[in-house]
């Protein structure tokens, strides 16, 4: 209602947006009002222009004006042109064209709003509209302030004259986008003394005079560039007048947006970019949800009818205090239909919620702004909180169902701090992130390693459970574990669908799926290595170090091969599951690369400590330290030293591809050292933070959603509901982001006791169903050839 009422009032031209308002989140950083700007280089600047060119259209830009709209000019055509362009100073016209990237730029000369510019508007409406200009920017002041000395005649003058010009701009509006850009304020303390009649004052009445004129016209009020140099801390100008080179910067940037970010695809950039279009896949998507609203809604509305009436149906069930109670061995099948339409209707008004916060400019998008400050203090805040929340646990083994989910609500955190604050550009916090993705890896290997090892089900119904699954807790109970593993693809695949994205889009949930399936394969495959079979024979030992030693095999040849990786991992129809929208493999290539070895030593950290116990070298079945005083407290030293360790590696290395070709070596170091130093000491394995507990059991949820209700453009930026208000807008995104994770965590838990039954013959049909809703779909994208 918020938005609504803002649209209503200013409209949603984000546009406008970009030309009226913004705020300096920190030093010479621009924000414009509720949209992003993409910083254009020389390269994207003029790819832009070729782009522009290609789709039919062309790029015929004109400055007119005074000196300040000519540095805006030599600003912007050094920023396309191959070669220096000098920055002489002469009063007359200039020109620039690119023909390699079929661009023309000219600068008119014409300081003052009179006769000579009136001309100019008339030639270019009587000339044809290929020879006109389909962008114009221009502005005047200072030049009319210092030749009439002042004078409110001159202001008259400027007044009577813009006037004049209005009906040409009118009619210019078919073919030319004008953007009147209001002056600059001046340091009087600077003015050449003779220029001390130009103060702020009178530049303030010429834009005051400039704004009543076409503040209703089609003309476009370039006022966002008058902030600018408000704000700027630049001191590189020595006369007061002219725009310093960093504000030169900025304004072009602005310039860019504005003309380029609806030609192109950079999803860093928002401003004056108009969503995508919705496909058929989406309405029907959005068609099958409120359906399910609808019926949910009636079938409530029945319900309620039938308990007033005093029915039959509900004395049958039983009033106990006046109220009724339905186990779930009594439930009937209108009972079933009514849950499963209420879970699909609430999904239903999530997913519209996350559609209009990413795929519609409703609510408003910022850039992400890192500083020291922005990271460490909701860490910060966040670690303390944690552990004021500390308590006992009465599970003691190692890596118990508590300690993990903490380890990954505390990751979960982390991680979304990182993406908030963009703290990618930081190296060193950059590494550290990666091992906590790699973290999530590492447990899911530790997790279905314990499980095959302990249970030694390896059954096709677990195998189609869990092959669309992230949720590395294998060791929980089965029916728990089936649920939290189907959670994380039902929401992805209902998002794919929603929001027009592919699969690989997600990228951690395919990677989990993916090595899941490996660890279950190495599992499964003859000789079946279990602790019974190990009981048995202890060649089974062996057995399954050979098998280690052979999955590492595969893995560094897929690693070395880029042949063989690109021909199996780009067959049909699995290549739809590794490819991105433009068909590329690249992602996926480097996030397995990054964390081959990830899972592979969760599997074999699992080994040994399976094998520990079957030795009875440790025991963790107490709540006192797994080895005797020294020898605990040496190997927590040691693995102080390890995490220290590879701390310092992440600050001695150079750039992101030397760490990253390190990292899949050494991330086993951070890990085991994490997971020693957390549970050989009795008193802190039996202890755990609740509030990471708790985010823990969300966490995939909150890892999928956080792309598109909390950040924005796909987690290029922020979601903004509260404009002008950073802080609060963190505060009340988060609280609706967590609130709709957990209602996603419920729906997924009630809809998987429909979807993935343990019946055999039911769970066969639902996989039929599912193919059969998956191949038109499949058809319709070209996964799938006849």
């Amino acid at each position: 209602m918020y938005h609504g009422v803002l649209h209503l009032k200013y409209g949603n031209d984000s546009c406008k947006w970009l030309l009226s308002d913004g705020r300096f989140p920190g030093y010479n950083t621009w924000q414009p009002y509720g949209c992003m700007m993409h910083k254009y280089t020389k390269i994207h600047a003029r790819r832009c222009m070729h782009y522009i060119y290609y789709w039919g259209e062309q790029n015929h830009i004109t400055f007119l004006g005074d000196s300040r709209i000519r540095q805006l000019y030599f600003e912007f055509v050094n920023l396309l042109s191959l070669k220096r362009v000098d920055e002489h100073k002469a009063h007359q016209n200039l020109h620039f064209e690119d023909k390699k990237i079929s661009v023309t730029a000219d600068f008119l000369w014409h300081p003052m709003v009179n006769s000579s510019m009136y001309d100019v508007y008339k030639n270019w409406l009587m000339a044809e509209k290929s020879s006109r200009p389909n962008l114009l920017i221009t502005g005047s002041a200072t030049w009319s302030i210092k030749q009439f000395n002042a004078s409110e005649e001159a202001v008259k003058n400027f007044e009577l004259n813009l006037t004049m010009i209005l009906p040409y701009i009118l009619k210019l509006k078919d073919s030319t986008q004008i953007i009147w850009m209001l002056q600059d304020p001046v340091d009087e303390s600077k003015l050449y003394p003779n220029r001390s009649m130009i103060t702020n004052q009178q530049v303030d009445a010429y834009n005051k005079m400039a704004i009543d004129i076409l503040g209703g016209s089609e003309a476009k009020l370039w006022s966002s560039s008058r902030l600018v140099a408000q704000g700027i801390h630049d001191n590189s100008v020595l006369d007061g007048l002219h725009i310093s080179k960093s504000a030169l910067q900025l304004d072009l940037q602005m310039l860019l947006n504005m003309y380029c970010n609806d030609h192109m695809n950079h999803n860093d950039g928002t401003c004056c970019r108009v969503p995508d279009s919705v496909t058929s896949i989406q309405v029907i998507t959005a068609a099958f949800f409120l359906v399910c609203l609808l019926s949910a809604i009636a079938m409530f509305l029945y319900r309620r009818k039938i308990r007033r009436n005093g029915s039959k149906a509900r004395a049958d069930t039983g009033i106990r205090n006046g109220r009724s109670y339905i186990t779930s061995k009594d439930k009937t099948w209108p009972d079933t239909v009514y849950e499963i339409m209420v879970c699909l209707g609430k999904l239903g008004l999530i997913m519209a919620y996350t559609f209009l916060c990413d795929r519609t400019n409703f609510f408003m998008k910022e850039n992400k702004y890192y500083t020291h400050v922005n990271f460490l203090l909701p860490f910060a805040y966040l670690m303390i909180l944690g552990f004021f929340f500390t308590e006992n646990t009465d599970q003691t083994q190692v890596l118990h169902r508590d300690q993990t989910d903490e380890w990954k609500g505390w990751m979960q955190l982390v991680i979304m701090i990182y993406h908030l604050t963009g703290a990618s550009k930081v190296l060193p916090i950059y590494m550290h992130i990666r091992v906590l993705v790699s973290a999530y890896l590492f447990l899911t290997g530790y997790g279905h390693f314990s499980y095959f090892w302990n249970k030694t089900d390896y059954s096709v119904q677990r195998y189609c459970q869990n092959s669309c699954n992230v949720r590395c807790c294998g060791w929980y109970d089965f029916q728990y574990y089936v649920e939290v593993m189907f959670r994380l693809n039902f929401l992805v695949v209902v998002l794919c669908f929603v929001m027009n994205r592919p699969y690989q889009f997600y990228y951690f949930v395919p990677l989990v799926s993916f090595w899941f399936t490996v660890v279950y394969l190495t599992m499964a495959i003859w000789p079946r290595i279990s602790a019974a079979s190990c009981d048995g024979s202890n060649l089974h030992y062996l057995y399954m170090v050979i098998k280690f030693i052979i999955l590492t095999t595969v893995i560094t040849l897929f690693f070395m091969s880029e042949v063989l990786f690109e021909k199996v991992f780009l067959m049909r129809p699995i290549k739809a599951l590794f490819v991105r929208s433009d068909d590329s493999l690249h992602e996926w290539r480097f996030r397995w690369a990054l964390d081959r070895y990830s899972v592979v030593y969760g599997m074999v950290f699992a080994f040994g400590y399976h094998l520990l116990l079957k030795k009875g070298i440790i025991a963790d079945n107490h709540n006192k330290s797994l080895f005797s005083t020294g020898i605990t407290l040496s190997l927590t030293v040691l693995g102080f030293i390890g995490l220290g360790s590879y701390a310092l590696f992440s600050f001695m290395c150079k750039n992101k591809s030397e760490c990253n070709d390190s990292h899949s070596y050494l991330v086993a170091l951070p890990l085991i050292s994490y997971v020693t130093v957390r549970n050989l000491v009795g008193w802190v394995r039996t202890r755990y933070s609740s509030f990471f507990a708790w985010f823990g059991k969300i966490s995939l949820e909150l890892f999928i959603a956080q792309y598109h209700i909390w950040l924005a453009a796909d987690t290029y930026g922020v979601l903004v509901l509260m404009p002008t208000y950073p802080v609060l807008n963190v505060i009340v995104t988060s609280f609706i982001f967590i609130c709709a994770s957990h209602e996603i965590s419920k729906i997924t838990a009630v809809l998987t006791n429909y979807l993935v039954p343990k019946e055999g013959k039911a769970l066969l049909r639902n996989c039929i169903v599912f193919f059969m809703i998956m191949l038109p779909v499949s058809i319709s994208k070209g996964v799938l050839t006849f």
